[in-house]
């Protein structure tokens, strides 16, 4: 009887510290998604118009200027900030707390008695599970995003508004696609959207874990490197995350971006058959300026929010 009750207690205590652990990640998560898009939103937005007009622009200088001429740096560069915001918060509050499940499962499947203890792979596989729950928050949040960044460049190739653009706020905007399109229509490049973040994630965690590993001296673990090297890392795993999803992502805005309702697929080889291959990767230069203070910050902010929450709750 008495080991039963132990049992019992020892389970309960088991579900509490899972709780605990993931209420951590996702507040943790949410802090540095906030930190991430005032770091990044403005050569975001210079991503996102390179994507979906390629022709209507230089470069990435030249649509810089071009946006912060026309339309100023509050309405211009940080068109979109609060779904920015939303979608962030959304997607790595959910991303961080489902990573830290999937490293719970992933280290039971392989054996591993810590977490800490993961590999770099395995906690690669972690990052492409979890990414699948934030997708779903990520994509609709995305796409409001999206459609605000290139509202200019949108009227002006559908002729409509004339010189005039004719600004929507995010919630008026999020109205008027349900009452055109329903629920659905809010999910416009959801498979894109997948096939850009799970393989996306998985390199992202992999190259941040293996970069945390590498930068550790002979006596630390991954956790003790210091802030400096937690940032390096960031840097390294958001570079290589762009560097393999690029294309999806171009893919993706410009679906979310112009309403289209083509495949993933067909769009993508109807880009590379009318516009090059280059047209797939037509923004990279500023995701990757963009990338490295953003992703940097990211992590120093989970890693650190994270720190601090366990010191104040265990």
């Amino acid at each position: 009887m008495n080991t039963s009750s132990e049992n019992i207690t020892t389970i309960k205590s088991k579900n509490m510290s899972n709780m605990k652990d993931g209420l951590i990640d996702f507040i943790a998560g949410s802090v540095g998604g906030v930190a991430l898009v005032y770091v990044g939103q403005p050569l975001d937005t210079v991503k996102v118009k390179m994507q979906t007009f390629p022709k209507i622009y230089v470069g990435m200088v030249d649509c810089f200027m071009k946006t912060v001429r026309t339309d100023g740096i509050v309405k211009g560069l940080y068109a979109g900030t609060l779904p920015s915001i939303v979608a962030n918060v959304a997607e790595n509050s959910i991303l961080f707390a489902a990573y830290g499940g999937c490293q719970k499962i992933v280290a039971n499947i392989f054996g591993v008695p810590k977490v800490e203890n993961l590999s770099s792979f395995e906690n690669a596989l972690a990052g492409f599970c979890a990414a699948f729950f934030s997708t779903l928050t990520l994509c609709p949040t995305e796409l409001i995003k999206c459609r605000l960044q290139a509202m200019r460049e949108v009227q002006s190739y559908n002729k409509t508004g004339g010189t005039n653009v004719k600004y929507v706020g995010p919630w008026k905007l999020t109205r008027q696609i349900i009452k055109e399109s329903g629920i659905s229509g809010l999910y416009r490049g959801l498979t894109s959207t997948i096939v850009r973040e799970m393989p996306g994630y998985f390199f992202f965690f992999g190259a941040y874990e293996l970069t945390r590993e590498l930068l550790a001296k002979p006596e630390q673990n991954r956790d003790e490197i210091g802030w400096q090297r937690t940032m390096v890392a960031g840097a390294v795993g958001g570079t290589v995350l762009w560097i393999v999803i690029f294309p999806a992502d171009v893919v993706k805005s410009r679906i979310q971006a112009q309403n289209l309702k083509t495949p993933a697929m067909a769009l993508m080889k109807d880009i590379v058959k009318t516009e090059g291959v280059s047209a797939l990767y037509s923004g990279l230069k500023p995701t990757l300026i963009r990338t490295i203070p953003a992703t940097a910050t990211l992590f120093v902010t989970y890693e650190y929010t994270k720190k601090l929450m366990h010191r104040i709750v265990d």
